[in-house]
């Protein structure tokens, strides 16, 4: 399994993203710089980490869209790509139009750090097929901008085509349909606010993000 992860200035959760790939494929994860124009070959599957890429100015993830590996991470995607964003790479998955709506700041405006109760909505993609529909994972959360928001429309369609996979068991932040994780109409490009890669050991609180990580690698 060839993969990498995407590091921006501001990316805090590169190496636990590492880590969190290494505990569960044989092969190597390349770590890539946001300045890059090319993607490694025969890449499976590309990740963008969790963190505050170019300090959140503008708005979240905004900058880091417009970077210059965007272009081959577009192409990737065009061409069948999985790609995985995790809390702030939800965010720039949003702003490069690659994942829909969009993530505003939290209802309450404050910072949410906490662990928090998640339901499977669609064990369909390759990151819930080892779980079963309704089951709740304990992943720890750690956002501002994670209030998920579209409008009637899109909200109707990606309801409509199952591509809400994760919705909170109780709502953190505002996100309309409690929505905490999507992905994309073909089901390649996959976002989510919760940290599967800070719950892979039981020290940690938790370990099913351990199963997500085993699910995803398992079924791609």
């Amino acid at each position: 399994m060839r993969s990498g992860v995407v590091v921006f200035p501001g990316s805090n959760c590169d190496r636990d993203l590492e880590t969190a790939i290494s505990s569960q494929s044989f092969d190597t994860c390349q770590m890539l710089w946001h300045k890059e124009t090319t993607l490694p070959n025969n890449l499976d599957i590309l990740f963008i980490p969790g963190g505050f890429s170019f300090g959140d100015y503008l708005r979240c993830g905004a900058i880091a869209a417009s970077s210059p590996i965007m272009k081959s991470i577009l192409k990737f995607a065009q061409n069948g790509g999985y790609i995985v964003g995790i809390c702030n790479g939800f965010q720039i998955l949003t702003e490069a139009g690659l994942l829909e709506g969009t993530l505003l700041r939290n209802s309450k405006l404050n910072f949410i750090c906490k662990q928090q109760s998640v339901v499977v909505t669609n064990n369909g993609s390759i990151i819930t097929k080892n779980f079963s529909n309704g089951e709740i994972l304990h992943l720890p959360i750690a956002h501002h901008d994670g209030n998920y928001f579209a409008d009637d429309d899109t909200l109707n369609k990606i309801e409509g085509n199952g591509q809400v996979l994760f919705r909170y068991a109780d709502n953190p932040n505002g996100s309309k349909n409690n929505i905490a994780g999507i992905m994309s109409e073909n089901h390649r490009v996959i976002g989510l606010m919760p940290h599967p890669e800070r719950a892979v050991n039981e020290v940690l609180g938790s370990s099913d993000g351990s199963k997500i990580f085993k699910s995803l690698f398992e079924n791609i």
